[in-house]
């Protein structure tokens, strides 16, 4: 038996059972979903395929704390995939591991949704580059030790993908790959318990279209048309173009909307059982055809509905999750200064199984939703509606004294509700108040960021401090001009980057601080994602603590990490013993101290300290 039919064998009956519940014991779609799985790994390139076997020896290679993402828009950053090749040396210098190269597959312009509205999943846009191009910066960042990551929008298509041309065109078996429907009855019932994604921009989940005369599913924009997965031949196509993604080398594939695949009249259409289902089946045909890709779930959700994508020990789903709450919450706490809510939302994420792997980030590419625990902000008297407008008003500087300046993006009022854009330098203060006191604050939240458990990803041009692009306004696009996240998705400034070994500069300043929290963190075992995490008490609603202890035969480390969300000085005393038997060092300055068990530190106004202890 080759390696491909040992891996099958070892899955295939799970894999058919599930395949079978989903699709009513449908043999010969199964049949050719194994077929498919067969050609997909004689595809696969013998550099691969040596790449996939010693992943399978150290399988969870990716869980390490040497690992740094950064995600990027090509254009942005270097105009085409060539340009970014190019660039490598640049990337390596920022301790980057993991690139994620945000969506780069062929698009209609005007109608492109940021690139997540796909006409052809096997051709790179045009002005990017090729499919070729492509698999050689693949093969160009694995020779260097990174991996590369790329989306893989899997719950709708674009209006101009060729399955939605042939069912405009009446062709019954494409119509069939989407939803659509002779009239609003339906439709109407279904939204009696649809949520809306973009209520101000694309309200409503339905679109007339008048060219096959009928209604089409279209969750997020009326020409992202919703892909019918209770049809197999969807999912066996869908699988086979994630699989050609992964034989072109990419090593991570994230699984965009992918809480929105299946869809059920009289539900919200989200979370449902059968995309657990769906997710399992992908994980088990990429671990059959490409063992050293990995899937990343986009479910920017509550915890409740995120942690069970990670799937159980004995049957996993997601490789990794985006860990969008504790983001979320802490840009609260930057707009609050006060760390009671950021405490309550990690005490949930130590008291989890340390081999789930969250994506930790400052910003993305993407707004900041305020999901945020309102059951629990309301035992201080805080209001929903209220609170979510305080928190925009901040980071917009509309609030007294706010540095901040940012811009909402979906904003409804008769909601209470709006979504919050920006760079991190930007809502950090950098553009418009103390520039010392922005870049301070600036280097210790990404202090934080690096001292979860987790991979830290940086977004793009936040290593030099990038600052809002405001030119999007004058787009000749109008559906660019009219979307303020591409506030944030400004091209990277390379003449800032030049800067980035001045240490007079907020760039050089805030790179150099970075590289240094990211060179500690990869030589520090006690950054291990295996190390035990609790939340240290200090008696100051505006600091937070956080402990970290590994512990192994030869190794024994245990950190402290505090961090000051106040822009003003704070004392505080700790509960945890920096005296007796251990002798600490500050990791940043190398300033080495003993101590009582009641010692009272200071902190400056954002400033954070890193302390350990060899044991």
């Amino acid at each position: 038996m080759n390696d491909f039919e040992k891996r099958l064998a070892r899955h295939y009956d799970e894999l058919k059972w599930l395949y079978y519940e989903l699709y009513g014991s449908d043999k010969q779609a199964f049949d050719y979903f194994c077929s498919m799985l067969g050609k997909c790994w004689s595809e696969r390139n013998e550099l691969l395929r040596e790449l996939d076997e010693a992943r399978e020896k150290v399988p969870d290679w990716y869980a390490g704390n040497d690992i740094l993402g950064m995600m990027m828009y090509t254009e942005c950053f270097a105009k085409n995939l060539q340009g970014i090749k190019s660039h490598l040396d640049y990337i390596q210098e920022c301790g980057v591991t993991y690139l994620h190269l945000m969506p780069l597959l062929d698009t209609p312009k005007g109608k492109s949704d940021g690139g997540y509205a796909v006409s052809d999943f096997r051709k790179v846009r045009p002005d990017l580059g090729t499919m070729e191009d492509l698999a050689d910066l693949s093969a160009k960042c694995h020779s260097l030790g990174i991996s590369v990551c790329l989306d893989f929008v899997m719950n709708h298509t674009s209006e101009e993908h060729e399955w939605a041309r042939r069912a405009r065109k009446g062709e019954k078996e494409f119509q069939d790959r989407y939803f659509f429907f002779d009239n609003w009855e339906i439709p109407k019932q279904f939204e009696q318990n649809l949520p809306e994604v973009f209520p101000t921009t694309a309200p409503g989940n339905f679109t007339f279209n008048e060219e096959s005369g009928k209604v089409v599913m279209t969750t997020f924009y009326p020409y992202q048309w919703d892909l019918n997965y209770r049809n197999p031949v969807v999912f066996n196509d869908m699988t086979e173009n994630m699989l050609y993604l992964c034989n072109q080398g990419i090593d991570i594939i994230r699984l965009d909307a992918v809480p929105y695949i299946w869809k059920t009249l009289g539900t919200n259409c989200r979370n449902l059982p059968q995309v657990h289902t769906l997710v399992r089946i992908m994980r088990m045909a990429a671990e059959i055809v490409c063992p050293g890709t990995l899937l990343l779930g986009e479910v920017v959700m509550e915890p409740s509905k995120v942690v069970p994508y990670f799937g159980t020990v004995e049957k996993p789903e997601c490789n990794m999750l985006y860990n969008v709450t504790t983001m979320a919450s802490t840009w609260h706490t930057v707009a609050t200064q006060d760390t009671r809510l950021m405490k309550h939302q990690l005490e949930s994420v130590f008291a989890l199984p340390k081999q789930y792997v969250f994506l930790n980030y400052l910003r993305c590419h993407d707004d900041i939703g305020w999901g945020l625990d309102y059951d629990y902000l309301r035992t201080f008297g805080i209001d929903e509606v209220a609170h979510k407008k305080y928190l925009n008003d901040y980071f917009k500087g509309d609030f007294r004294g706010s540095p901040s300046r940012g811009e909402t993006y979906n904003d409804a009022p008769e909601l209470g509700d709006a979504r919050m854009c920006g760079t991190t330098a930007s809502l950090c203060g950098l553009e418009s108040g103390s520039k010392d006191m922005a870049v301070k604050l600036d280097i210790m939240l990404h202090a934080f960021l690096f001292t979860q458990s987790g991979i830290p990803v940086l977004y793009s041009g936040d290593e030099i401090g990038q600052l809002n692009d405001y030119s999007y306004h004058n787009s000749p696009d109008p559906d660019k001009a009219a979307d303020s996240r591409y506030v944030h998705r400004g091209a990277f400034h390379w003449e800032d980057a030049e800067k980035r070994d001045d240490l007079n500069t907020p760039q050089g300043k805030i790179f150099n601080a970075v590289r240094k929290l990211m060179m500690l963190r990869d030589t520090q075992a006690v950054f291990s994602n295996e190390a035990d995490t609790w939340l240290v008490e200090t008696g100051n609603n505006h600091v937070l603590g956080i402990g970290r202890y590994y512990g192994e035969k030869t190794q024994k480390e245990k950190m402290l990490a505090f961090f000051n969300f106040s822009d003003e000085t704070q004392t505080f005393r700790t509960n945890e013993n920096l005296g007796g038997i251990f002798h600490y060092r500050n990791m940043i300055t190398g300033e080495e101290f003993t101590g009582n068990s009641n010692v009272q530190i200071t902190l400056e106004g954002y400033g954070f300290l890193w302390i350990l202890a060899d044991l």
